[in-house]
């Protein structure tokens, strides 16, 4: 009887200590990124770029809409003033297929809102 309660214990602690030594280096090991896109470190707060258009409510869908259809018509104003309130340097962060994308939604803009600045 007590071999095997001997035997029970064992394998707890050895169970306990092999799922506590793969977390451990789970946790140490640095995240796989996106070369480009996702750079540890990176100033650029992805968060930050995109709260502001996700505060405006169906702004993101109303851009994904132009991204895919190339017609920039169905951005509606607010969407316009977010999205020229963006800092220039998230644009290649949040739209990394498509670096065109985001000087011709602006210009759009420009006509929607007529104090917005366009893109130099």
């Amino acid at each position: 009887m007590a071999s095997k309660t001997f035997l029970s214990i064992s394998l707890i602690v050895s169970l306990c200590v092999a799922i506590f030594v793969t977390q451990g280096v789970a946790h140490m090991q640095t995240p796989p990124t996106v070369p480009g896109i996702f750079l540890p470190g990176s100033p650029i707060d992805l968060v930050k770029c995109w709260s502001s258009l996700f505060n405006v409510e169906g702004c993101v869908l109303e851009i994904a809409k132009s991204i895919f259809s190339g017609k920039f018509e169905n951005v509606e104003a607010a969407c316009c003033k977010a999205f020229s309130t963006l800092d220039a340097n998230c644009w290649p962060h949040m739209f990394p297929l498509n670096p065109f994308f985001p000087p011709l939604l602006k210009d759009n803009c420009a006509r929607i809102v007529p104090n917005s600045p366009t893109h130099n």
